[in-house]
């Protein structure tokens, strides 16, 4: 699973990373966890509100820092 933390690199940004790292440990999937900060990167991938969540290249969270459950509960939908 390829998961992408998209956004500039705030506070709510690194709130969203954090949160994601908890739900992928509580889940036990196995995902590749990255972070896309250059603005001409997140254009590419459709995305215009940040912080957002890119699992396999679908949009699943936007313009949001999501608690760990709703993370969990997306990672499982996702699997």
């Amino acid at each position: 699973m390829d998961i992408k933390i998209i956004g500039s690199g705030c506070a709510d940004c690194d709130k969203l990373y954090a949160n994601m790292e908890e739900a992928i440990r509580l889940t036990g999937v196995t995902a590749t966890l990255g972070r896309v900060e250059d603005l001409v990167e997140m254009v590419k991938l459709g995305v215009m509100t940040t912080p957002s969540v890119t699992i396999n290249g679908k949009l699943v969270v936007s313009a949001r820092v999501a608690k760990v459950e709703k993370l969990v509960e997306i990672l499982k939908e996702n699997m």
